[in-house]
């Protein structure tokens, strides 16, 4: 089984019936994702509003009102969904999500439209050097990079959650490309259908920083989330089926 596989991996020191204890509370919070997702197509943006707070705009939105473009880094844990749909609410930038378009097409339709309604504009990834064009406009392109790497020869390689892992390098690629400071997402859970974002800053002048420095960094970040409370991490996904 994928998920138990996944979480003794990860937690090797961990006795078997403690995994077992999270993977039910995975299972549990995932069929709550399920269900929020599907709210999801019919939400209210008064609703939205009440379900995701984000507990520090300013540290965003001070580099919108500067005119300055920024890249938010995120991860799937907790519910992903509920905050793409409402950056575009809260932040002063033009909100842009890198995304890769799923096979199924009317569910990718589905998904696209739920992301987008509330001013999130979407740009698959293949076409995500289209999101750094200067038109003058301050942007935050959002990447979710705790995803398994299409291609492990270009992938950055290093350690997460005890484990030889391919990490995707485009975060720092294009904040180092165009010196756009990097900032991190913490997406935690009040209650059930009840969510806080908590931004915290990465760097402000990657060009600065050395080469892997900044995937490093937010990489850290984003396990330090699961370790704190792994039940929210996406554990069905095939994280590691890439080798070095």
């Amino acid at each position: 089984m994928i998920v138990f596989e996944n979480l003794k991996n990860s937690f090797p020191k961990r006795s078997k019936d403690d995994l077992k204890n999270i993977m039910s509370k995975f299972y549990h919070h995932l069929c709550d994702l399920i269900v929020e997702s599907l709210k999801g197509f019919t939400i209210s943006e008064n609703e939205l509003k009440k379900r995701l707070i984000v507990r520090n705009p300013e540290l965003v939105n001070t580099y919108a009102e500067n005119g300055q473009s920024i890249i938010l880094v995120g991860a799937h844990y907790n519910n992903w969904e509920i905050v793409a749909q409402t950056l575009g609410i809260y932040s002063k930038h033009k909100c842009i999500g890198i995304y890769k378009p799923l096979s199924n097409k009317f569910l990718n339709k589905k998904i696209y439209e739920s992301r987008s309604k509330f001013g999130m504009g979407l740009v698959s990834m293949k076409e995500s050097k289209s999101s750094f064009i200067d038109d003058g406009i301050p942007k935050a392109v959002i990447f979710g990079s705790d995803q398994n790497p299409s291609n492990p020869k270009k992938a950055y390689w290093l350690k997460f959650l005890n484990q030889d892992t391919g990490v995707l390098f485009g975060a720092e690629k294009y904040s180092k490309d165009n010196n756009w400071p990097v900032i991190y997402a913490t997406i935690n859970k009040i209650k059930r259908g009840f969510y806080e974002v908590v931004y915290s800053l990465v760097t402000n002048n990657p060009k600065d920083e050395p080469y892997g420095k900044i995937t490093e960094d937010f990489t850290k970040l984003i396990e330090n989330d699961i370790v704190n409370n792994p039940q929210y991490w996406l554990w069905s996904h095939k994280r590691w089926k890439h080798k070095r």
